[in-house]
């Protein structure tokens, strides 16, 4: 089973987060991969029960934080993790988040991307601009 180390960056260049995720197949596409990392994440956080959710994506009834390292829940509460899943997958096709994985952008969901032993993905989350 690899370990796959996965870093969150602003499009400067910035590390927002860095976690690892246990990957058993070298084999995987960009939405399984997207998946994965939503489905651990929620759980972790889940777990935790606390009003800060540090994920991909945004959950409804949160605010952004100001360093833009995660999101305040209204409420400590269960986040649904097919929920998050769809959000990230939409924010993937709209340009809300680019993927790089061993430093080559995927293009597509379905795209098949290798993650043995040594890869790496980063998820280079874009800001949107004030005013339009």
């Amino acid at each position: 089973m690899a370990l796959l180390t996965i870093l969150d960056e602003t499009a400067a260049g910035s590390i927002l987060n860095r976690l690892e995720l246990e990957i058993s197949q070298e084999m995987l596409t960009v939405r399984e991969l997207i998946a994965r990392r939503v489905h651990d994440e929620v759980a972790a956080h889940n777990a935790r029960q606390t009003s800060l959710f540090q994920g991909l994506v945004q959950p409804t009834d949160s605010e952004r934080l100001l360093n833009g390292s995660g999101y305040r829940l209204h409420h400590a509460k269960p986040i649904d993790a097919e929920a998050q899943v769809y959000r990230a997958l939409e924010a993937f096709q709209q340009n809300g988040f680019f993927l790089l994985v061993n430093d080559r952008q995927a293009e597509t969901l379905d795209e098949e991307i290798w993650l043995g032993a040594g890869a790496t993905a980063s998820f280079v989350k874009l800001t949107p601009l004030v005013g339009g």
